[in-house]
């Protein structure tokens, strides 16, 4: 029933792992595809004082060679001295305007009780002021400073060129009042009539009328300055791009760039990109499903890939896009140093040429990019050969800058003929990315975390015999600490064999027995001569404790926060046997009872990775060899034997992806080491006593 189970959940595992991973390609690809920069078609890259690095460029048809963008800035702002703004005289402010002095001619006192005299020349100077416009302080001031101080008046549909002086602001239109004062009329009184109340704004600013006149007035200026006819030469392969040329080519690239924005082009496009992104990611998923067919299974190792892939894309199409700053400050390598951290070099090699293949396709000058990176990411391969150490990563940081530093350098003499033709900024955007590398280690941590995976470093750092539960470990069951410690050395050996993970098996055995600190005296490697506290008890209740130490274990591991990878040992190292001492002890004295199998058995699960198989296998040969009554290379080979060939017919490595190839490496492994350990030592003779002389006579 259980292996029915069993068998069900894994054929729905392989279900979901079949439509998991495609469905994950196809959004990145969808993806991918979607921030892809649309610029056109313009396959060249170069910069001024450059050499062209290209074959011989020839016009594909008549275009025009646009003027420099800041001598085309000069011109439009040298033709804007000679631009009128326009403004429009609202008429309803002058009407209200007088409507409200009228009113209060005979409503407010300070009005009525005017003279007549001073009443008129108020109304009449409120008529002329209206009639000359009053403005803004703000446009006032503008106009005056500018080349023409003038503006243009909007009257119905014609506007007339007046010069600024002609209008008033608030204030010179109260001066203007006080100052034009007849005689027969007081300033005094006047001043007291609070008649800049009356005073308002009535030209008013045209804002879309003055847009468009300007538009108008800077396309005056001829935005090119001549025209390059289809077929003339442009230039040839070596020729350094000098200010013209440069001027041509991006006139160029200007056009077929506006040509390709048609909404047919634009299809034709993102249809190539789509083809090429699509191909890029298909070689990917066909090496992970062809060459590594474990990872490809790892549902959690597939996102991961792809993310990283896909956030590095990403910000290759920001910075390219909007032009941020130079590509080579993202540190790609982080691609390969963390994928060859968690995976291995093979495929972090194979992500970082995607990655670096794709984002060439955005990048100008893609041939120096996929040159710089390939070697980048190959020295970060060959730094990262076993990570044992956070410092390798601060190491390799130094090692990934000289690199790019050197390959550089290298590029630049090529095609230069000369190391002083360089982009020295370029060095300040290495020195960055170095930055970046260099606290990628604490990315790993990260990435540890967040996807539960497990580095060389953090296994070296568990291994450690005086972390608090291994010492722990040592201090109360300190024949249990030394039986995990043989089972590290035979494990390690045997997956050192096999190509298995030795870092991992050895920090797994250390682990696999924490359990038995919960009751230490009742396993035999513990007990001190004549101490045995399963006398007395019945089989089943020591087979229970006996059990119960793969439980506890994973109890203790959990609440000391031990990675599942290691955790995998704890559960698995038994499987599903039994202990059978015990069952077989209960089955000889109860012989014409039924026995209940699941009080003998271990809650399992059986191991399902070579490690942990590896770790059953070098456990209970282990434990067993100190049973033999002698030790030579027969007992011990038929003892390895035996019980390896007992857990193969048993049915325990199903699930691990082990073959009989490697269980005999295996055996081979643990019989060599096995005699090293037991093996006889000479004996050492005695020293003979000397015979006691005569005494003489």
């Amino acid at each position: 029933m259980n292996a029915t189970r069993a068998a069900s959940k894994k054929k729905k595992f392989r279900i979901r792992t079949k439509v998991f991973v495609p469905l994950v390609f196809i959004a990145a690809i969808l993806l991918i595809t979607y921030i892809f920069p649309r610029q056109g078609s313009f396959k060249y890259s170069f910069n001024e004082g450059r050499p062209w690095q290209y074959g011989l460029l020839t016009a594909p048809f008549d275009f025009p060679v646009y003027k420099p963008a800041d001598q085309l800035k000069a011109e439009q702002d040298s033709i804007l001295e000679f631009y009128e703004p326009y403004f429009e005289i609202d008429e309803e402010v002058q009407k209200n305007a007088l409507a409200d002095f009228d009113a209060d001619v005979n409503l407010s006192d300070k009005i009525s009780e005017l003279p007549a005299a001073h009443k008129l020349y108020i109304r009449n100077m409120l008529q002329e002021l209206y009639t000359n416009g009053i403005m803004r302080s703000e446009d006032y001031d503008r106009i005056l400073d500018s080349a023409t101080g003038s503006l243009r008046i909007k009257i119905g549909n014609i506007a007339e060129s007046r010069n600024i002086e002609t209008f008033f602001t608030i204030r010179s239109a109260y001066e203007k009042v006080l100052q034009d004062v007849p005689a027969g009329v007081d300033v005094s009184t006047i001043q007291s009539a609070d008649i800049n109340e009356y005073i308002r704004e009535n030209v008013i600013y045209d804002a879309q009328t003055s847009a468009k006149a300007q538009d108008e007035f800077i396309q005056q200026v001829d935005i090119s300055r001549g025209i390059v006819q289809q077929g003339q030469r442009i230039i040839d392969q070596g020729e350094i791009v000098d200010a013209r040329t440069y001027n041509i080519l991006s006139s160029l690239k200007r056009v077929m760039e506006e040509r390709s924005g048609g909404s047919s082009r634009n299809i034709w496009i993102i249809l190539g990109q789509f083809t090429l992104i699509t191909l890029m990611f298909s070689c990917f998923y066909f090496y992970l499903l062809l060459f590594r067919p474990i990872e490809y299974r790892n549902r959690k190792h597939v996102l991961f890939m792809m993310l990283l892939i896909v956030i590095f894309l990403l910000l290759t199409a920001i910075t390219v896009t909007f032009d941020l700053f130079s590509v080579y400050i993202l540190p790609y390598a982080i691609v390969t140093i963390l994928i060859r951290t968690f995976i291995d070099s093979r495929t972090a090699l194979f992500a970082s040429l995607t990655t670096i293949i794709l984002s060439s396709l955005m990048v100008p000058f893609p041939f120096e990019f996929i040159i710089i990176q390939i070697a980048v990411s190959m020295v970060s391969i060959f730094m990262l050969k076993e990570l044992s150490e956070r410092s390798q990563l601060i190491r390799s940081s130094f090692f990934i800058l000289l690199t790019y530093i050197l390959i550089y350098l290298g590029l630049i003499m090529y095609q230069e003929g000369s190391i002083t033709e360089g982009d020295w900024l370029m060095l300040v955007y290495f020195l960055i990315n170095f930055i970046f590398i260099m606290f990628s280690y604490s990315l790993v941590y990260l990435v540890e975390k967040s996807f539960g995976f497990i580095s060389g470093v953090t296994l070296v750092e568990l291994s450690n015999i005086n972390k608090p539960l291994l010492k722990e470990l040592s201090e109360k069951a300190p024949g249990t600490f030394q039986h995990s410690l043989q089972v590290s050395n035979l494990g390690m050996a045997a997956a050192a064999k096999i190509g298995a993970n030795a870092s991992l098996i050895r920090t797994g055995a250390l682990y696999h027995d924490v359990g038995k600190m919960i009751n230490p005296a009742f396993f035999t490697e513990n007990q001190a001569p004549g101490m045995n506290p399963h006398a007395g008890l019945p089989f089943e209740e020591s087979a229970r404790i006996i059990i119960s130490h793969v439980k506890d274990g994973l109890k203790i591991a959990q609440k000391n926060n031990v990675p599942q990878q290691i955790i995998d040992f704890i559960e698995t190292h038994h499987g599903t046997s039994m202990p059978k001492y015990f069952y077989i002890s209960w089955k000889n004295a109860n012989p014409d009872k039924e026995v209940n199998e699941a009080d003998f058995r271990y809650p399992g699960p059986n191991p399902f990775t070579k490690e942990t198989a590896i770790m059953m296998m070098a456990d209970a040969v282990e434990a067993a060899s100190r049973s033999l009554p002698e030790y030579n290379e027969e007992s011990i080979q038929n003892l390895v034997d035996s019980l390896i060939d007992s857990q193969v017919a048993e049915g325990y490595f199903k699930l691990a992806p082990i073959t009989f190839r490697d269980i005999a490496a295996i055996k081979e492994v643990f019989l060599q080491k096995l005699q090293t350990i037991y093996h006889t030592r000479i004996a050492y003779p005695t020293l003979d006593k000397p015979q006691t002389q005569p005494e003489s006579v």
